[in-house]
Protein backbone atom coordinates (compact mmCIF):
# COMPACT_ATOMS: atom_id res chain seq x y z
CA UNK A 1 0.00 0.00 0.00
CA UNK A 2 1.25 3.69 -0.72
CA UNK A 3 2.52 5.76 1.66
CA UNK A 4 -0.06 8.67 0.70
CA UNK A 5 -3.12 5.67 0.43
CA UNK A 6 -1.67 4.83 4.29
CA UNK A 7 -1.75 8.34 5.35
CA UNK A 8 -5.63 9.09 3.82
CA UNK A 9 -6.49 5.84 5.98
CA UNK A 10 -4.74 6.46 9.06
CA UNK A 11 -5.71 10.00 9.04
CA UNK A 12 -9.77 8.93 8.50
CA UNK A 13 -9.11 6.65 11.50
CA UNK A 14 -7.36 9.18 14.01
CA UNK A 15 -10.41 11.48 13.69
CA UNK A 16 -13.11 9.10 13.85
CA UNK A 17 -11.23 7.50 17.25
CA UNK A 18 -11.18 11.66 17.95
CA UNK A 19 -14.84 11.45 17.70
CA UNK A 20 -15.09 8.27 19.73
CA UNK A 21 -13.00 9.73 22.09
CA UNK A 22 -15.31 13.00 22.48
CA UNK A 23 -18.29 10.71 23.48
CA UNK A 24 -16.21 8.74 25.68
CA UNK A 25 -15.34 11.44 27.66
CA UNK A 26 -18.02 13.65 27.70
CA UNK A 27 -20.25 10.63 28.76
CA UNK A 28 -17.50 9.79 31.34
CA UNK A 29 -17.55 13.80 32.57
CA UNK A 30 -21.42 13.91 32.81
CA UNK A 31 -21.95 10.50 34.42
CA UNK A 32 -19.14 11.73 37.63
CA UNK A 33 -21.58 15.28 37.78
CA UNK A 34 -24.41 12.78 38.16
CA UNK A 35 -23.07 10.26 40.42
CA UNK A 36 -21.48 12.41 42.45
CA UNK A 37 -25.07 14.01 44.00
CA UNK A 38 -26.01 10.16 44.59
CA UNK A 39 -22.79 8.35 45.66
CA UNK A 40 -19.95 8.94 47.67
CA UNK A 41 -16.56 10.77 47.07
CA UNK A 42 -15.13 7.62 48.89
CA UNK A 43 -17.01 5.05 46.45
CA UNK A 44 -15.42 6.90 43.10
CA UNK A 45 -12.67 6.50 44.65
CA UNK A 46 -12.71 3.00 45.18
CA UNK A 47 -14.07 2.77 41.74
CA UNK A 48 -12.39 5.51 39.23
CA UNK A 49 -8.85 4.45 41.15
CA UNK A 50 -8.37 1.12 42.99
CA UNK A 51 -10.39 -0.87 40.97
CA UNK A 52 -9.88 0.83 37.42
CA UNK A 53 -6.18 0.65 38.34
CA UNK A 54 -6.78 -3.26 38.36
CA UNK A 55 -8.40 -3.62 35.61
CA UNK A 56 -6.27 -1.46 33.27
CA UNK A 57 -2.89 -2.83 34.98
CA UNK A 58 -3.92 -6.55 33.84
CA UNK A 59 -4.96 -5.05 30.29
CA UNK A 60 -1.85 -3.25 29.77
CA UNK A 61 0.60 -6.11 30.77
CA UNK A 62 -1.12 -8.40 29.20
CA UNK A 63 -2.09 -6.93 25.77
CA UNK A 64 0.26 -3.95 24.98
CA UNK A 65 3.72 -5.94 24.26
CA UNK A 66 1.18 -7.77 21.75
CA UNK A 67 0.00 -5.10 20.10
CA UNK A 68 2.77 -3.43 19.56
CA UNK A 69 4.75 -6.51 18.11
CA UNK A 70 2.03 -7.49 15.70
CA UNK A 71 0.94 -4.22 14.37
CA UNK A 72 4.71 -3.36 13.19
CA UNK A 73 5.74 -4.17 9.67
CA UNK A 74 3.04 -4.87 6.85
CA UNK A 75 -0.42 -6.49 7.16
CA UNK A 76 1.19 -8.76 4.61
CA UNK A 77 2.07 -11.95 7.04
CA UNK A 78 1.93 -15.28 8.40
CA UNK A 79 -1.77 -14.43 10.19
CA UNK A 80 -1.70 -17.57 11.55
CA UNK A 81 0.70 -17.67 13.85
CA UNK A 82 0.29 -13.71 14.74
CA UNK A 83 -3.25 -15.19 15.67
CA UNK A 84 -1.86 -18.11 17.59
CA UNK A 85 0.75 -15.52 19.34
CA UNK A 86 -1.96 -13.07 20.14
CA UNK A 87 -4.31 -15.83 21.65
CA UNK A 88 -1.28 -16.15 24.29
CA UNK A 89 -2.54 -12.90 25.92
CA UNK A 90 -5.82 -14.85 27.64
CA UNK A 91 -3.31 -16.63 29.84
CA UNK A 92 -1.56 -14.12 30.21
CA UNK A 93 -4.00 -12.08 31.52
CA UNK A 94 -5.47 -14.96 33.89
CA UNK A 95 -2.13 -14.57 35.21
CA UNK A 96 -1.74 -11.22 36.34
CA UNK A 97 -5.66 -11.47 37.25
CA UNK A 98 -4.89 -13.75 39.91
CA UNK A 99 -1.77 -12.04 41.03
CA UNK A 100 -2.94 -8.48 40.84
CA UNK A 101 -6.36 -9.15 42.73
CA UNK A 102 -4.44 -11.18 45.52
CA UNK A 103 -1.96 -8.26 45.89
CA UNK A 104 -5.67 -6.40 45.93
CA UNK A 105 -7.47 -8.28 48.22
CA UNK A 106 -4.78 -9.23 51.25
CA UNK A 107 -1.63 -6.55 50.88
CA UNK A 108 -3.24 -3.33 50.31
CA UNK A 109 -5.84 -1.17 52.49
CA UNK A 110 -9.11 -2.23 52.40
CA UNK A 111 -11.54 0.36 52.02
CA UNK A 112 -14.05 0.74 55.65
CA UNK A 113 -16.77 -1.68 54.67
CA UNK A 114 -19.59 0.51 56.49
CA UNK A 115 -18.28 3.21 53.40
CA UNK A 116 -17.59 1.41 50.83
CA UNK A 117 -19.22 -2.39 51.24
CA UNK A 118 -18.69 -5.18 48.90
CA UNK A 119 -15.39 -4.66 48.23
CA UNK A 120 -13.63 -8.14 47.47
CA UNK A 121 -16.36 -8.77 44.64
CA UNK A 122 -15.68 -5.77 43.17
CA UNK A 123 -11.77 -6.84 42.76
CA UNK A 124 -12.98 -10.24 41.34
CA UNK A 125 -15.83 -8.48 39.18
CA UNK A 126 -13.00 -5.99 37.63
CA UNK A 127 -10.19 -8.68 37.10
CA UNK A 128 -12.73 -10.68 35.68
CA UNK A 129 -13.84 -8.28 32.98
CA UNK A 130 -9.81 -7.58 32.10
CA UNK A 131 -9.62 -11.53 30.69
CA UNK A 132 -12.86 -11.33 29.29
CA UNK A 133 -12.03 -8.03 27.23
CA UNK A 134 -8.68 -10.01 25.89
CA UNK A 135 -10.79 -12.80 24.04
CA UNK A 136 -11.25 -10.14 21.35
CA UNK A 137 -7.66 -8.72 21.50
CA UNK A 138 -6.89 -10.87 17.59
CA UNK A 139 -10.28 -9.96 16.37
CA UNK A 140 -8.76 -6.14 17.88
CA UNK A 141 -5.46 -6.01 15.96
CA UNK A 142 -6.59 -7.57 12.72
CA UNK A 143 -9.20 -5.04 12.60
CA UNK A 144 -6.73 -2.62 13.12
CA UNK A 145 -4.34 -3.93 11.00
CA UNK A 146 -7.03 -3.74 8.23
CA UNK A 147 -7.45 -0.14 9.20
CA UNK A 148 -11.08 -0.93 9.94
CA UNK A 149 -12.61 2.04 11.54
CA UNK A 150 -15.94 2.17 11.39
CA UNK A 151 -15.30 -1.31 13.24
CA UNK A 152 -13.92 -0.04 16.26
CA UNK A 153 -16.01 3.28 16.35
CA UNK A 154 -19.14 1.33 16.83
CA UNK A 155 -17.69 -1.12 19.29
CA UNK A 156 -16.53 1.30 21.91
CA UNK A 157 -19.18 3.67 21.28
CA UNK A 158 -22.07 1.38 22.44
CA UNK A 159 -20.12 -0.67 25.22
CA UNK A 160 -19.32 3.23 26.18
CA UNK A 161 -23.31 3.97 26.41
CA UNK A 162 -24.61 0.80 27.16
CA UNK A 163 -22.40 0.90 30.55
CA UNK A 164 -23.43 4.46 31.26
CA UNK A 165 -26.98 3.80 30.46
CA UNK A 166 -26.81 1.00 32.74
CA UNK A 167 -25.28 2.63 35.54
CA UNK A 168 -27.38 5.82 35.82
CA UNK A 169 -30.26 3.39 35.43
CA UNK A 170 -29.55 1.65 38.64
CA UNK A 171 -27.72 4.63 40.70
CA UNK A 172 -31.73 5.96 40.25
CA UNK A 173 -33.19 2.72 41.03
CA UNK A 174 -30.94 1.04 43.47
CA UNK A 175 -28.07 3.55 44.74
CA UNK A 176 -28.05 1.19 47.82
CA UNK A 177 -25.95 -1.13 45.49
CA UNK A 178 -23.45 0.81 45.56
CA UNK A 179 -20.22 -1.04 44.65
CA UNK A 180 -22.37 -4.07 42.81
CA UNK A 181 -23.24 -1.05 40.06
CA UNK A 182 -20.56 -0.64 38.50
CA UNK A 183 -19.32 -4.53 39.16
CA UNK A 184 -21.75 -5.29 36.91
CA UNK A 185 -21.58 -2.10 34.65
CA UNK A 186 -17.94 -3.11 33.59
CA UNK A 187 -19.04 -6.58 32.96
CA UNK A 188 -21.64 -5.23 30.44
CA UNK A 189 -18.92 -2.92 28.67
CA UNK A 190 -16.34 -5.35 28.48
CA UNK A 191 -18.81 -7.82 26.85
CA UNK A 192 -20.68 -5.49 24.73
CA UNK A 193 -17.05 -4.44 23.37
CA UNK A 194 -15.82 -7.93 22.73
CA UNK A 195 -19.27 -9.22 20.91
CA UNK A 196 -19.42 -6.22 18.53
CA UNK A 197 -15.69 -7.61 17.29
CA UNK A 198 -17.02 -11.54 17.22
CA UNK A 199 -20.37 -10.77 15.65
CA UNK A 200 -18.88 -8.57 13.12
CA UNK A 201 -15.70 -10.79 12.07
CA UNK A 202 -18.52 -13.53 12.53
CA UNK A 203 -20.83 -11.90 9.74
CA UNK A 204 -17.53 -11.08 7.33
CA UNK A 205 -15.32 -13.28 7.05
CA UNK A 206 -16.33 -15.69 3.57
CA UNK A 207 -18.53 -12.40 2.28
CA UNK A 208 -18.19 -11.11 -1.16
CA UNK A 209 -16.54 -7.61 0.55
CA UNK A 210 -13.49 -9.95 2.15
CA UNK A 211 -13.09 -12.02 -0.59
CA UNK A 212 -12.53 -8.60 -2.71
CA UNK A 213 -10.29 -7.33 -0.64
CA UNK A 214 -8.30 -10.17 -0.42
CA UNK A 215 -8.59 -10.43 3.11
CA UNK A 216 -5.75 -12.91 4.74
CA UNK A 217 -8.25 -14.96 6.93
CA UNK A 218 -10.95 -17.04 5.65
CA UNK A 219 -12.91 -18.50 7.91
CA UNK A 220 -13.77 -18.21 11.58
CA UNK A 221 -12.35 -20.93 12.52
CA UNK A 222 -8.75 -19.62 11.15
CA UNK A 223 -9.28 -16.46 14.35
CA UNK A 224 -8.57 -19.62 17.07
CA UNK A 225 -5.30 -20.74 18.30
CA UNK A 226 -4.61 -23.68 15.58
CA UNK A 227 -1.17 -25.75 14.71
CA UNK A 228 0.59 -25.68 11.48
CA UNK A 229 2.02 -29.56 10.64
CA UNK A 230 5.91 -28.86 9.89
CA UNK A 231 5.72 -25.25 11.15
CA UNK A 232 6.55 -23.44 14.40
CA UNK A 233 3.30 -22.37 16.86
CA UNK A 234 4.18 -18.48 16.63
CA UNK A 235 6.81 -16.22 14.70
CA UNK A 236 9.40 -16.09 16.76
CA UNK A 237 10.38 -12.90 15.46
CA UNK A 238 7.41 -11.46 16.42
CA UNK A 239 7.28 -13.35 20.19
CA UNK A 240 11.30 -11.64 20.18
CA UNK A 241 9.98 -8.66 19.48
CA UNK A 242 7.09 -9.04 22.19
CA UNK A 243 9.36 -10.00 25.04
CA UNK A 244 10.78 -7.13 24.50
CA UNK A 245 8.25 -4.58 24.08
CA UNK A 246 7.01 -6.29 27.11
CA UNK A 247 9.89 -5.37 29.48
CA UNK A 248 9.40 -1.69 28.23
CA UNK A 249 5.66 -1.82 28.86
CA UNK A 250 6.06 -2.72 32.82
CA UNK A 251 8.03 0.38 33.06
CA UNK A 252 5.36 2.20 30.60
CA UNK A 253 2.35 1.24 32.47
CA UNK A 254 4.42 2.47 35.92
CA UNK A 255 4.95 5.82 34.57
CA UNK A 256 1.62 5.99 32.98
CA UNK A 257 -0.44 5.69 36.10
CA UNK A 258 2.13 6.34 38.44
CA UNK A 259 0.28 8.15 40.53
CA UNK A 260 -2.07 6.13 40.83
CA UNK A 261 0.07 3.18 42.24
CA UNK A 262 1.46 5.72 44.59
CA UNK A 263 -2.46 6.57 46.04
CA UNK A 264 -2.72 2.86 46.05
CA UNK A 265 0.47 1.36 47.41
CA UNK A 266 1.88 4.31 50.14
CA UNK A 267 -1.34 5.62 51.23
CA UNK A 268 -0.95 9.36 50.95
CA UNK A 269 -4.68 10.16 50.22
CA UNK A 270 -7.36 8.82 51.49
CA UNK A 271 -10.46 7.32 49.39
CA UNK A 272 -12.21 10.82 49.40
CA UNK A 273 -9.17 12.57 48.24
CA UNK A 274 -8.67 9.78 45.45
CA UNK A 275 -12.43 10.53 44.30
CA UNK A 276 -11.52 14.21 43.96
CA UNK A 277 -8.52 14.04 42.19
CA UNK A 278 -9.56 11.42 39.74
CA UNK A 279 -12.48 14.12 38.73
CA UNK A 280 -10.05 16.90 38.26
CA UNK A 281 -7.61 14.52 36.58
CA UNK A 282 -11.25 13.29 33.56
CA UNK A 283 -12.32 17.45 33.78
CA UNK A 284 -7.97 18.02 32.82
CA UNK A 285 -7.85 15.10 30.44
CA UNK A 286 -11.15 16.02 28.60
CA UNK A 287 -10.20 17.89 25.73
CA UNK A 288 -6.62 16.29 25.61
CA UNK A 289 -6.98 12.94 25.57
CA UNK A 290 -9.88 12.65 22.95
CA UNK A 291 -7.26 13.80 20.46
CA UNK A 292 -3.86 12.75 21.94
CA UNK A 293 -4.87 9.49 22.25
CA UNK A 294 -6.43 8.87 18.88
CA UNK A 295 -3.44 10.88 16.97
CA UNK A 296 -0.58 8.52 18.69
CA UNK A 297 -2.18 5.12 18.19
CA UNK A 298 -3.92 5.36 14.98
CA UNK A 299 -0.33 7.09 13.51
CA UNK A 300 2.15 4.50 15.38
CA UNK A 301 0.31 2.39 12.46
CA UNK A 302 1.52 5.02 9.60
CA UNK A 303 5.07 5.05 10.52
CA UNK A 304 5.08 1.20 11.44
CA UNK A 305 3.73 0.68 7.73
CA UNK A 306 5.24 3.21 6.05
CA UNK A 307 8.94 2.91 7.02
CA UNK A 308 10.78 -0.34 8.44
CA UNK A 309 11.81 -0.96 11.84
CA UNK A 310 15.83 -1.18 12.61
CA UNK A 311 16.92 0.35 9.34
CA UNK A 312 18.75 4.10 8.82
CA UNK A 313 17.14 6.76 6.59
CA UNK A 314 19.40 5.87 3.90
CA UNK A 315 18.23 2.04 3.94
CA UNK A 316 14.54 3.96 3.64
CA UNK A 317 12.59 4.15 0.51
CA UNK A 318 13.21 8.19 0.22
CA UNK A 319 9.69 9.16 -1.23
CA UNK A 320 8.34 7.54 1.97
CA UNK A 321 11.12 8.82 4.50
CA UNK A 322 9.79 12.15 2.65
CA UNK A 323 6.48 11.64 3.80
CA UNK A 324 6.55 10.15 6.94
CA UNK A 325 8.71 13.65 7.92
CA UNK A 326 6.19 15.54 6.70
CA UNK A 327 3.68 13.90 8.53
CA UNK A 328 5.52 13.90 11.78
CA UNK A 329 6.27 17.58 11.59
CA UNK A 330 2.78 18.71 10.87
CA UNK A 331 1.79 16.45 13.81
CA UNK A 332 4.53 17.55 16.01
CA UNK A 333 3.13 21.35 15.10
CA UNK A 334 -1.07 20.42 15.58
CA UNK A 335 0.11 18.92 19.24
CA UNK A 336 1.70 21.47 19.94
CA UNK A 337 -0.33 24.57 19.48
CA UNK A 338 -3.62 22.30 21.40
CA UNK A 339 -1.25 21.85 24.17
CA UNK A 340 -0.06 25.47 24.26
CA UNK A 341 -3.48 26.51 24.25
CA UNK A 342 -4.64 24.76 26.72
CA UNK A 343 -2.15 25.72 28.91
CA UNK A 344 -2.56 29.12 28.36
CA UNK A 345 -6.11 29.25 28.99
CA UNK A 346 -6.33 26.55 31.22
CA UNK A 347 -4.80 28.67 33.97
CA UNK A 348 -7.05 31.45 33.83
CA UNK A 349 -10.20 29.64 33.73
CA UNK A 350 -9.36 26.27 35.79
CA UNK A 351 -11.07 27.81 39.27
CA UNK A 352 -14.67 28.99 36.52
CA UNK A 353 -14.99 25.52 35.26
CA UNK A 354 -14.92 23.49 38.50
CA UNK A 355 -17.29 25.80 40.04
CA UNK A 356 -19.70 24.84 37.49
CA UNK A 357 -19.41 21.50 37.28
CA UNK A 358 -18.83 20.59 41.38
CA UNK A 359 -19.74 23.85 43.25
CA UNK A 360 -17.34 24.73 45.84
CA UNK A 361 -16.61 20.96 47.25
CA UNK A 362 -14.28 20.77 43.72
CA UNK A 363 -13.37 24.77 43.49
CA UNK A 364 -12.57 25.35 47.05
CA UNK A 365 -8.99 23.80 48.63
CA UNK A 366 -6.55 22.33 46.04
CA UNK A 367 -9.00 22.17 42.96
CA UNK A 368 -8.06 24.92 40.92
CA UNK A 369 -4.28 24.93 41.63
CA UNK A 370 -4.35 21.04 40.54
CA UNK A 371 -6.61 21.63 37.29
CA UNK A 372 -4.16 24.68 36.49
CA UNK A 373 -0.96 22.37 36.81
CA UNK A 374 -2.95 19.77 34.99
CA UNK A 375 -3.19 22.14 32.01
CA UNK A 376 0.61 22.84 31.89
CA UNK A 377 0.80 18.59 31.86
CA UNK A 378 -1.45 18.51 28.77
CA UNK A 379 1.49 20.43 26.76
CA UNK A 380 3.75 17.93 27.83
CA UNK A 381 1.45 15.11 27.08
CA UNK A 382 0.83 16.51 23.80
CA UNK A 383 4.85 16.42 22.29
CA UNK A 384 5.42 13.02 24.31
CA UNK A 385 2.68 11.14 22.63
CA UNK A 386 3.42 12.10 18.65
CA UNK A 387 7.43 11.73 19.59
CA UNK A 388 6.76 8.31 21.29
CA UNK A 389 5.09 6.74 18.75
CA UNK A 390 7.40 7.60 15.91
CA UNK A 391 10.25 6.15 18.25
CA UNK A 392 8.23 2.78 18.90
CA UNK A 393 7.61 2.22 15.83
CA UNK A 394 11.07 2.60 14.45
CA UNK A 395 13.39 0.92 17.30
CA UNK A 396 14.43 -2.18 16.47
CA UNK A 397 14.51 -4.83 19.34
CA UNK A 398 18.28 -3.93 20.75
CA UNK A 399 17.20 -0.15 20.99
CA UNK A 400 13.55 -1.52 22.44
CA UNK A 401 16.17 -3.51 25.11
CA UNK A 402 18.35 -0.50 25.59
CA UNK A 403 15.56 2.22 25.79
CA UNK A 404 14.24 -0.39 28.75
CA UNK A 405 16.92 0.45 30.56
CA UNK A 406 16.31 3.96 30.73
CA UNK A 407 12.56 3.45 31.18
CA UNK A 408 13.52 1.43 34.71
CA UNK A 409 15.60 4.30 36.08
CA UNK A 410 13.13 6.79 34.87
CA UNK A 411 10.32 4.50 37.10
CA UNK A 412 12.46 4.56 39.95
CA UNK A 413 13.37 8.15 40.07
CA UNK A 414 9.73 9.53 38.63
CA UNK A 415 8.01 7.04 42.40
CA UNK A 416 10.60 8.41 44.78
CA UNK A 417 10.03 12.42 43.14
CA UNK A 418 5.90 11.35 43.31
CA UNK A 419 6.43 10.30 46.46
CA UNK A 420 8.29 13.18 47.91
CA UNK A 421 5.85 15.84 46.21
CA UNK A 422 2.90 14.39 47.50
CA UNK A 423 3.84 15.28 50.58
CA UNK A 424 5.12 18.65 50.20
CA UNK A 425 2.26 19.85 47.64
CA UNK A 426 -0.17 17.46 48.27
CA UNK A 427 -2.31 15.75 45.28
CA UNK A 428 -0.53 18.77 43.21
CA UNK A 429 2.79 16.75 43.79
CA UNK A 430 1.41 13.91 41.33
CA UNK A 431 1.10 16.57 38.29
CA UNK A 432 4.64 17.86 38.68
CA UNK A 433 6.05 14.76 38.67
CA UNK A 434 4.16 13.53 35.89
CA UNK A 435 5.68 16.99 33.91
CA UNK A 436 9.32 15.57 35.12
CA UNK A 437 8.83 12.28 34.11
CA UNK A 438 7.11 13.34 30.60
CA UNK A 439 9.71 15.86 30.00
CA UNK A 440 12.68 13.14 30.07
CA UNK A 441 10.73 10.72 27.50
CA UNK A 442 10.60 13.78 25.31
CA UNK A 443 13.95 14.22 25.45
CA UNK A 444 15.32 10.75 25.05
CA UNK A 445 12.68 10.24 21.83
CA UNK A 446 13.56 13.69 20.27
CA UNK A 447 17.05 12.87 20.32
CA UNK A 448 16.15 9.38 18.52
CA UNK A 449 13.90 11.70 16.17
CA UNK A 450 17.08 14.26 15.80
CA UNK A 451 19.55 11.46 15.40
CA UNK A 452 17.38 9.30 12.47
CA UNK A 453 17.17 12.12 10.30
CA UNK A 454 20.66 13.44 10.54
CA UNK A 455 22.14 12.10 7.02
CA UNK A 456 18.88 13.35 5.18
CA UNK A 457 17.65 16.77 4.51
CA UNK A 458 14.78 16.89 6.53
CA UNK A 459 14.32 18.50 9.92
CA UNK A 460 11.07 17.24 11.75
CA UNK A 461 11.57 18.66 14.86
CA UNK A 462 10.79 22.18 13.12
CA UNK A 463 7.63 20.87 14.07
CA UNK A 464 7.93 22.22 17.91
CA UNK A 465 9.06 25.98 16.28
CA UNK A 466 5.42 27.52 16.58
CA UNK A 467 5.47 31.11 14.21
CA UNK A 468 7.24 34.24 16.60
CA UNK A 469 3.62 36.16 15.94
CA UNK A 470 1.65 33.11 17.64
CA UNK A 471 3.89 33.16 20.48
CA UNK A 472 3.39 36.58 21.41
CA UNK A 473 -0.24 36.17 21.18
CA UNK A 474 -0.21 33.47 23.36
CA UNK A 475 1.94 35.76 25.77
CA UNK A 476 -0.64 38.48 25.76
CA UNK A 477 -3.89 36.33 25.76
CA UNK A 478 -1.79 34.41 29.34
CA UNK A 479 -1.64 37.71 30.93
CA UNK A 480 -4.85 39.44 30.04
CA UNK A 481 -6.78 36.49 31.03
CA UNK A 482 -4.37 36.15 34.27
CA UNK A 483 -5.75 39.94 34.93
CA UNK A 484 -9.45 39.30 34.10
CA UNK A 485 -9.58 36.31 36.89
CA UNK A 486 -8.20 38.25 39.56
CA UNK A 487 -10.68 40.76 38.57
CA UNK A 488 -13.93 39.06 37.41
CA UNK A 489 -14.10 35.69 38.79
CA UNK A 490 -15.57 34.01 40.58
CA UNK A 491 -17.25 35.44 43.65
CA UNK A 492 -18.62 38.56 41.82
CA UNK A 493 -22.08 37.37 40.43
CA UNK A 494 -22.94 35.47 37.24
CA UNK A 495 -22.36 39.15 35.32
CA UNK A 496 -18.56 39.09 36.23
CA UNK A 497 -18.19 35.43 35.28
CA UNK A 498 -19.71 36.63 31.81
CA UNK A 499 -17.27 39.13 31.56
CA UNK A 500 -14.52 36.68 32.33
CA UNK A 501 -15.91 34.25 29.53
CA UNK A 502 -16.33 36.87 26.79
CA UNK A 503 -12.68 37.71 27.38
CA UNK A 504 -11.65 34.17 27.12
CA UNK A 505 -13.16 33.92 23.99
CA UNK A 506 -11.95 37.47 22.17
CA UNK A 507 -8.45 36.25 23.31
CA UNK A 508 -9.01 32.38 21.65
CA UNK A 509 -10.75 33.98 18.95
CA UNK A 510 -7.78 36.41 17.90
CA UNK A 511 -4.73 33.73 18.90
CA UNK A 512 -6.81 30.83 15.76
CA UNK A 513 -6.94 33.64 13.51
CA UNK A 514 -2.91 34.40 13.71
CA UNK A 515 -3.11 30.21 13.67
CA UNK A 516 -5.17 30.40 10.63
CA UNK A 517 -2.85 33.35 8.76
CA UNK A 518 0.46 32.14 9.68
CA UNK A 519 0.39 28.33 9.57
CA UNK A 520 -0.80 27.45 6.53
CA UNK A 521 0.91 24.45 6.00
CA UNK A 522 -0.46 22.62 8.83
CA UNK A 523 -3.81 24.25 7.93
CA UNK A 524 -3.55 22.39 4.69
CA UNK A 525 -2.58 19.47 6.48
CA UNK A 526 -5.36 18.96 8.94
CA UNK A 527 -7.90 20.31 5.95
CA UNK A 528 -7.02 17.99 3.72
CA UNK A 529 -6.49 14.81 5.70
Amino acid sequence: MAAQDVLGQTARLASSSALLQVLFRVVTFALNAFTLRYLSRELIGVVNVRLTLLYSTVVFLAREAFRRACLSGSAKRNWTKTINLLWLTVPLGVFWSLILGLVWLHLLEVPDPSVVPHYQAGVVAFGLSAIIELLGEPFWVLAQAHLFVRLKVIAESLSVVSKCIFIVTLVILYPHWGLYIFCLAQLLYVSVLVMCYVIYFVMFLGSPEATKKSFPVARVKALLPSFVEDETFVNWKEARLTWSFFKQSFLKQILTEGERYVMTFLNVLNFGDQGVYDIVNNLGSLVARFIFSPIEESFYVFFAKVLERGKTVKDQKQDDVAVAANVLELLLKLVLLIGLTITVFGYAYSQLALDIYGGSMLSSGTGPDLLRCYSLYVLFLAVNGVTECFTSALMCKEEVDRYNFVMLALSFIFLCISYFLTHWYGSVGFILANCFNMGIRIAHSTHYIHHFFRDSTHRPLRGLLPSPALLLLYVISAVVTAFSEVLFCCDKGWLARLIHISTGALCLAATLVTMFCSETKLIHFVRSQ
